[in-house]
This record gives C-alpha cells, structure tokens and sequence, in this order.
C-alpha cells in the first residue's frame, strides 16, 4: 500500500514537470524558430518576459521526481540509469544549456553573443524534452530491466524515438497556448494570433504522431498498448483528448480564458494514462511497484517528508504560477540588476 501510494506520487510529479517544465521548453521551441533578430525580436520579448519569474521553479518537480525515485525505488533508478544513461545524460547536458543560455541572453548586450545564448537555450529546449521522452519511451516499451547494459536499441528504437518526438510536440502545444495568454497579458496584441496559429499547428502535430505511434506501440510496447486501449488508462486518455479539442475549439473561438488549463489537462492526462497503463509494473514486465520498492521505514519517512513538503511548499507555489498567470510579478530591469550600456554593446 505504501509503496503504491510513493509511486503514484512520482507519476504525479512527472505530471506536473510535463506540464510546468513542458511550458517552459515549449517556448524554447518557438523561439528556435521565430526567424532572425529582427524578425525574431517581437516573439522573443514575449518568451523573455512570459519566462522570467518561474523557469527556474519548474525544474524543482524534476528534482522532487529524482528524489522519489532514488529514495522510494532504488532498484528502479539503478536500471533506468545504468540501461538509459546516455539519453538521460544529453537531457541534463540540454538542462543546464538552457538555462545558462536563457539566464545569459537577457543581460548580455552584445548581439553576438546574445545569439550565441539564444541558440543554446533554443536548441537545449528541442534536445531535453526528446531525450526525456526516448527514456520515457524505453520503459513503456520493456526495454529496461533490471540487469540491461547499456545500448543503443534501450533508447533508440521506434517506441522511443516517437514519444520523444510527441513530448516535442506537447511541449510546443502548451508553449504557444501559454504564449497567447501572455501576449494578452502583456499587451502584445499583434503576438495572440502569431501563437494562436502555432498552438493549433502544435496540436495537429501530436494528433498525428500519435496516429503513426499507434500501431508502433501495439507491437513494441504491448502491454502499455493494452492498458491504454482496454485497461485502466482508456478513460483518462479520452478525457485527454475531449481537453485537447476543447482547447482547440477555445483557440478558434479566440476564448483564451480557459486554454492554459485544458491544454494541461489534456497533457497531465497523458502522463496518468500511462501510469495506469504499467500497473502493477514500474518496468513493464519485469519489475513490479513491490518489487522495487525500497525498505518499509524509508517508505514511512519518504511520505512524511512528502506530506510536508505539499504542506508547505505546494501552497507557495500555487500562489507563485497564480500571480504569474495574473501579471503580478514582473522581470527585474537593468536598475535592478544594475546592468549598464557598455562600449560595443547592441541591442
């Protein structure tokens, strides 16, 4: 019972990176692609902005993930990590990159190196997001065990490869959903339909690698596959897709009110989905939730530590995205970070 109950805490806290952290690296996709400086500027403003007061909070539902892990299924971290530490080494790599290069661009004057950052944070939210979905994808399809050395065909193989490339595609989905309240927000007017039309490109494009994901999963990964169509986790993968049109149908509407919501949903959804879809397995079909699991008094203070750790920090972090999505916090300027125009300096 308790072992069941830490691993559904993981499984919720890897919702909650998706969809938190998804945001984030959904707008490093956009701005790799939002063109050239001048072109580019608009867009990269809003993302500047849009990110400034909680990027770097979102990372803290991966470290609480790793933790869990660790702590409550060391056996599952020493398979993950000995079978997949290559894609889970070039996701930390991009991590760090990213936010170095989004911490460096904003102050740095020189347009040089602006786009020397700008590309390291851009390319580091295509290349995380992939990686952290390949490994995603090696468990789902049964190609981590305990005891699996580590090789190309754990992590690189269709089931893999295609939820990388869905993770991709969800990241951008929230990304540009986000980005159209932020442009309202910040009074972009002329940026609501730029990202309001990526936003549906996005969604049409998880629709379909899901669609080509289909029969890959029914022959790689079949147990996962017959958990989703027939077991526990067909319900929430309806609702995950009522939630993904009715945010689309928002999106048409030009009703942005609810959008940011149902588009988590719809991903937080997902993540649950597959939850239920491994039950009981933790590496389907070789390691069960029991299995893993670690002794019985490192379970009892883990969901103390966990208790306390909703108690105290769940609420300050409901209440930081809650003054983020209402314009509260606003991004420190050069007088508060004492920046000063230097010679050569360009904007």
């Amino acid at each position: 019972m308790m072992a069941d109950l830490i691993a559904w805490v993981m499984v919720l806290a890897i919702a909650a990176y998706a969809c938190a952290g998804g945001t984030d690296y959904g707008a490093g996709f956009w701005d790799l692609l939002a063109g050239g400086a001048e072109r580019g500027r608009r867009p990269r403003w809003l993302i500047d902005h849009a990110m400034a007061p909680v990027w770097e909070t979102n990372n803290v539902w991966l470290i609480f993930v790793l933790v869990v892990m660790w702590t409550g299924f060391p056996t599952l971290f020493q398979a993950v990590f000995t079978a997949l530490w290559l894609p889970i080494a070039l996701a930390a790599v991009g991590l760090v990159l990213r936010g170095a290069g989004f911490a460096l661009r904003k102050p740095t004057r020189r347009l040089a190196r602006r786009r020397i950052y700008g590309a390291a944070f851009a390319l580091a939210s295509l290349v995380t997001p992939f990686f952290l979905g390949a490994a995603l994808g090696a468990v789902a399809a049964g190609r981590v065990a305990v005891g699996t050395t580590a090789t190309a065909d754990a992590w690189a193989n269709p089931t893999s490869v295609l939820t990388g490339l869905l993770a991709v595609a969800a990241t951008a989905f929230l990304g540009a959903v986000f980005l159209c309240s932020d442009a309202l927000r910040f009074d972009a007017e002329d940026l609501v339909d730029y990202f309001r039309v990526r936003a549906l490109f996005a969604f049409a494009a998880v629709v379909v690698l899901a669609i080509v994901a289909l029969p890959v999963t029914h022959d790689d990964a079949r147990y996962v596959w017959d958990g989703l169509t027939g077991g526990w986790g067909l319900l929430p993968v309806i609702l995950a897709g009522v939630c993904g049109v009715a945010t689309v149908v928002l999106l048409l509407r030009r009703a942005y009110a609810w959008t940011r919501y149902t588009s988590v949903a719809s991903v937080a959804l997902i993540v649950v989905a597959w939850g239920l879809a491994q039950r009981p397995y933790l590496l389907p079909t070789s390691l069960t939730v029991s299995e893993a699991a670690g002794a019985a008094h490192t379970l009892r203070w883990l969901a103390i530590v966990t208790v306390i750790a909703v108690v105290l920090v769940g609420p300050a972090l409901v209440l930081l995205y809650r003054l983020d999505t209402m314009g509260t916090l606003e991004p420190l300027t050069d007088s508060d970070t004492g920046a000063a125009k230097a010679p050569g300096d360009n904007y």
